[in-house]
C-alpha cells in the first residue's frame, strides 16, 4: 500500500493489524522561531547547538561551533528547545533530511529553517524518523509543493501525510532492525577513514624517502618536471561541437583521478584529424587540472594507463607528455601526490579569481625520484592500499542499497516483524 496515495478524508485502514493514518492525528508539530528572534549579538562559540537543515546529516544532527546561542538566548527561545524523542525535519532544500533527538541533544534549538516532529498517541519516535526520510513520504512533500519555485515544508503538508503505522512493538523493531544496519555502516565508514588515512601517511612516507621498502636502498635524486616532461595546454571548443565524435579527458576525469583508463572516458568532441594529432593523449602522460576555484584542486594530476585510441584532452587540462623512461607509469600515478610536491605546485600557482597553473609553473617544481625497481615496489604496495578501500568503498554502496530496500519492504508492511 503506497501510504501518500490514501485519500486525505480517510482517516484509517486497517490491514494485518497496521493503519493508514494520518500523521496530524499522531504527533505535534512546531516551526522554529523567525530570523528576528535571533540576533547577532546572540551568536557565540561553543554555545548551544542550533539546529538547522544543514545540521542534519545522514540521520544525524552534526552541529557547528559557530551557529551555537547563549544560555539567555536558547531559554528566552524555551519552546524551540529540543526534546528527547523529538525529531527534527529541515522545512527547506532537500526534503527528508530529518533526525532523532537523543538524550545527548535535549536542550538544543530547532533553527529556523527547520520544524519540530513530537510523537505521540502510539507512534515511535525512530519509526517515525524513518516513515520522514523514506522515499514514498518524500515524493509526497515534494509533489504538494508543485508549481513552487522552491520546496518549503510547512505544518499543514506534514500533518496531511498518511503514514503504515504497525502496532507500537513492531514499529520498535523495523527501527531496531535499521539501527543494526546503520552501526554496520558506521563501523564500514570508520574503517574507511582509518584505512584512508594509514594511505595517506603511506604515500607521504615512501613518495618522499622517509620509509624505505625492503631489498631498496639506493640513493634516490631530485629532478625538475622540466627535465621529465613536456608539457602544452589542452583543447577549446565550442559547446556544439561537444557530445559526439572523438574521446575526450576532461577536467572530471583528471580530479577523480589519480589513474585514467581510456575505456572509461565519457566525454565526446568532434574534430578534424589535425585537431586529434595536435592535442591526442598517449599511455604514460600526465594530465594535470589547469585551473580550479581553490587552490587545493590545482594542478591535481593523473596518469594514462593503456593505449588510448583517437583522445584528446580540454582546455582546463594541461599534457605533461614525458621525454623519457625515468618513471614507470604506475609510480606517476602516486608521485604527484605527496604534501612536499603538492606544496610546489600550490605555491608556483597564481590566483586571480581562480587557481591558475601552466607548464612553465610546472616545469619547475622538482621531484625526488627513486630508482625503477623501486618506483615499482612503492606503486604495487600504494595500489594494493588503493584496492582494500575501492573493496570497502563498495561494500558500503551495498549496503546502503539494503538499506534502502529493506526500508521500502518494512515501512509499507511488505515483510513483516513479529
Amino acid at each position: 500500500m503506497n501510504p501518500a496515495a490514501v485519500e486525505h478524508g480517510e482517516k484509517s485502514v486497517r490491514c494485518e493489524n497496521r493503519q493508514v493514518r494520518k500523521l496530524g492525528e499522531l504527533a505535534s508539530f512546531r516551526t522554529g522561531p523567525f530570523g528576528s528572534a535571533l540576533h547577532k549579538s546572540d551568536y557565540i562559540i561553543d554555545g548551544v547547538p542550533v539546529i538547522n537543515p544543514m545540521h542534519i546529516v545522514d540521520g544525524r544532527l552534526v552541529p557547528t561551533p559557530d551557529m551555537t546561542v547563549t544560555d539567555s538566548a536558547a531559554r528566552s527561545l524555551q519552546d524551540f528547545r529540543l526534546a528527547a524523542g523529538d525529531v527534527v525535519i529541515g522545512r527547506r532544500g532537500d526534503m527528508g533530511r530529518c533526525a532523532l533527538v537523543r538524550q545527548q541533544h535535549a536542550g538544543w534549538l530547532c533553527g529556523t529553517g527547520s520544524m519540530i516532529v513530537r510523537p505521540q498517541r502510539g507512534l515511535e519516535s525512530a519509526y517515525c524518523q524513518l516513515v520522514l526520510s523514506s522515499p514514498v513520504v518524500v515524493a509526497a512533500i515534494e509533489n504538494s509543493s508543485v508549481g513552487s519555485t522552491m520546496i518549503n515544508l510547512n505544518q499543514r503538508t506534514l500533518a496531511g501525510l498518511c503514514i503504515d503505522l504497525p502496532p507500537p512493538a513492531e514499529q520498535h523493531a523495523i527501527a531496531a532492525t535499521l539501527s543494526d544496519v546503520d552501526e554496520l555502516l558506521d563501523g564500514l565508514g570508520a574503517l574507511i577513514t582509518k584505512k584512508r588515512d594509514l594511505k595517506q601517511a603511506a604515500t607521504q612516507q615512501l613518495l618522499t624517502g622517509r620509509v624505505r621498502l625492503a631489498g631498496h636502498g639506493r640513493e634516490w635524486k631530485q629532478v625538475s618536471l622540466g627535465e621529465l616532461f613536456t608539457f602544452k595546454n589542452g583543447l577549446n571548443k565550442a559547446k556544439q561541437f561537444f557530445g559526439f565524435g572523438t574521446p575526450i579527458v576532461n577536467y572530471m576525469d583528471v580530479y577523480n583521478g589519480p589513474k585514467i583508463r581510456a575505456s572509461r572516458v565519457q566525454g565526446r568532441v568532434s574534430l578534424s584529424i589535425d585537431e586529434i594529432k595536435n592535442f591526442d593523449v598517449r599511455r604514460g602522460d600526465v594530465l594535470f587540472t589547469r585551473t580550479s576555484e581553490t587552490p587545493e584542486e590545482v594542478g591535481l594530476a593523473a596518469v594514462m594507463l593503456d593505449e588510448p585510441s583517437q583522445t584528446v584532452f580540454s582546455g582546463f587540462v594541461l599534457r605533461a607528455r614525458p621525454r623519457n623512461d625515468e618513471l614507470c607509469d604506475e609510480f606517476k600515478a602516486y608521485c604527484f601526490r605527496s604534501s612536499f610536491v603538492r606544496g610546489q605546485i600550490i605555491s608556483k600557482s597564481t590566483y586571480t579569481t581562480r587557481a591558475l597553473t601552466n607548464g612553465r609553473q610546472l616545469s619547475a617544481v622538482t621531484l625526488p625520484i627513486p630508482p625503477k625497481s623501486e618506483q615499482a615496489a612503492i606503486a604495487a604496495v600504494l595500489s594494493s592500499m588503493d584496492d582494500e578501500l575501492a573493496a570497502l568503498e563498495f561494500r558500503r554502496q551495498k549496503t546502503v542499497a539494503l538499506k534502502q530496500a529493506m526500508m521500502q519492504q518494512l515501512l509499507t508492511g511488505r515483510i513483516r516483524l513479529t
